[in-house]
């Protein structure tokens, strides 16, 4: 397939919003049109459906959050609980970007706030520490295996809740148009698209691919893959996009 022109890419990700996204650099340098719409989105949980989930906020003297998404949702369920946060309530990040983005909601005070590295496991030692605390987990209805895995080896008192959703966005008015490229990041994403189109053909379109996940979906659902990141070459999917595009648009 790599012969065929590349002149249309769409990202199944919201645009960037910084202004140097590779993404640009990459429309720019290769004059193809790169257009982005979510496949997916984020929906809150209801108060009472969390309710209904037997999660009393009180009953908690820790939260464990994974993303900006649990950080947003668990400050909007308790407001919708009226549940006063209280001031020692301490919080476990993932990440730093997560700790960060927590200043939204609280006052940034270095004893309640626990920092991981990157990956959910760096967390291990600082829970660890504090074995003693009530932990909550208000995640999405997706959680990552490893995440239950890694607190019940620490066997601590720790219960998850669904606090929001990741849904399939209505692409319909897409119906009409035509990519050379489409690229996906999530098994979700691919569900997406054939949840919107069953009569999904691939013809000549090329699928684009982050993660074995999401590989592996695209091919349970009879896609032929073209381009797959990360690669030791390409550990990013607008660096196998480049790969790919210069490829195919030589002689143009």
């Amino acid at each position: 397939m790599s012969n065929l022109k590349v002149k249309t890419i769409l990202v199944s990700q919201p645009e960037p919003k910084v202004e140097n996204s590779p993404y640009f650099e990459l429309q720019q340098k290769h004059k193809v049109k790169i257009d982005f719409r979510s496949f997916i989105h984020v929906e809150g949980v209801s108060a009472k459906d969390v309710r209904a989930q037997k999660i009393d906020l009180n009953n908690f003297t820790a939260i464990i959050l994974n993303s900006r998404n649990s950080v947003d949702h668990f400050f909007r369920v308790a407001e919708e609980m009226r549940y006063k946060v209280p001031e020692d309530l301490k919080y476990f990040c993932q990440s730093e970007a997560i700790a960060f983005y927590l200043q939204k909601y609280v006052v940034y005070r270095k004893r309640k706030i626990y920092v991981g590295q990157k990956d959910f496991v760096d967390l291990s030692p600082l829970i660890k520490k504090y074995k003693e605390e009530k932990f909550l987990l208000p995640a999405s209805d997706q959680l990552n295996y490893d995440v239950p895995q890694t607190l019940d080896a620490l066997k601590v008192d720790w219960t998850q809740a669904t606090f929001y959703k990741t849904v399939m966005s209505d692409l319909s008015d897409l119906a009409d148009v035509y990519y050379d490229v489409l690229a996906f990041f999530s098994p979700t994403g691919i569900k997406s698209l054939f949840k919107n189109f069953p009569d999904f053909k691939q013809n000549n379109t090329r699928i684009a691919v982050f993660g074995s996940t999401t590989q592996k979906e695209a091919l349970e659902h009879g896609l032929r893959i073209d381009i797959l990141a990360p690669t030791p070459e390409t550990p990013s999917m607008t660096m196998a996009l480049e790969r790919y595009i210069a490829d195919a648009n030589k002689g143009k």
